[in-house]
Formats: structure tokens, C-alpha cells, sequence
């Protein structure tokens, strides 16, 4: 079963940022995951939405893999390299099955 990452964060574009993204990004690729959306402003057809977070959609081919890479030695890598990560939010989404249910 399909599994979604859904990440949401404060735009900031500092060396450290920069530096996660890149690892980050290589860390996914290895897990199997794909991105859906990176860095895309959320138009909030409900509620609200702040203007300075953006949003992160990755895909993965299971919620088992989706895991490994959150959990891997090479994501963690990417997060160390990060000081502001207490305000941002990680979500994982187990996809519907193949009948939809």
C-alpha cells in the first residue's frame, strides 16, 4: 500500500536549510520515495493557511519503507543539519488500498 509523507514547514532559505534539502532529498530517493510537491504554497480553500509555510509531499511505495526512511541513518543526517526543526510538522498518510477502501 501506498504511503504519503506530508511535511509542513516555515520557508527559510539559510545555508543549513539548504544543506538539509539536499540531503534530505538524496535520503528519499534512496527509500524509494518520490516528491509530489516541494516548497509549494498551499492555497487554503478552508481555514487558514500562514503565509510564510510552505508544504512537502512525498510518496512512498509502502508505509514500510516510508519508516525506514524517516528513520534511516541517512535522513538523520539531513535533520542534523537543521536548529529550527521544533516548528514544523511531519505527517505520514497510509495510502487507500487498491479497491479504494
Amino acid at each position: 500500500m501506498t504511503a504519503y509523507v506530508i511535511a509542513e514547514a516555515e520557508h527559510l532559505n539559510t545555508p543549513e536549510v539548504i544543506a538539509y534539502r539536499e540531503l534530505a532529498r538524496a535520503a528519499v530517493l534512496q527509500y524509494g520515495g518520490r516528491y509530489l510537491a516541494r516548497g509549494a504554497v498551499p492555497v487554503a480553500l478552508e481555514g487558514d493557511w500562514p503565509e510564510a509555510n510552505r508544504m512537502v509531499v512525498m510518496e512512498f511505495p509502502s508505509l514500510e519503507r516510508a519508516r525506514s526512511w524517516y528513520s534511516s541513518p541517512e535522513y538523520a543526517k539531513a535533520r542534523a543539519t537543521r536548529s529550527d526543526l521544533s516548528g514544523r510538522r511531519i505527517l505520514l498518510v497510509p495510502g487507500l488500498d487498491e479497491t479504494g477502501a
